[in-house]
């Protein structure tokens, strides 16, 4: 709870405020805060967790430029150990396909 949510522009859509649970403890969906200032005007939506990406690396800002990418699978950096001084937890999670505006358009969730 708390995570940022970014969009593929890299745009901030909002944040997780509930994780939603069935009966059996699997994850069905989160809730995601999304519009308002300061907590004003914010809106409630449901996204199912298969649409999130978590990422472990920050955001990038619009001062920042992306890593360079390699291609083939032997080619990919391997992470080093986790140090116990690192968050446990991934610092973002991407909403493929989806802009601030369609995000207006997406039903409320509301509490039943």
């Amino acid at each position: 709870m708390g995570l940022d949510v970014y969009n593929d522009q890299n745009e901030k859509l909002g944040d997780v405020t509930e994780i939603l649970l069935d009966q059996s403890g699997k994850v069905t969906g989160v809730v995601i805060g999304v519009g308002g200032f300061l907590g004003l005007g914010e809106r409630n939506i449901m996204v199912e967790m298969s649409k999130l990406k978590f990422v472990n690396e920050p955001a990038r800002s619009a001062s920042t430029s992306p890593a360079p990418s390699t291609t083939g699978a032997g080619n990919a950096p391997q992470r080093p150990a986790r140090s116990a001084s690192e968050k446990w937890y991934p610092d973002h999670a991407i909403l493929s396909g989806v802009t601030k505006d369609a995000l207006k358009q997406m039903r409320e969730f509301k509490y039943d």
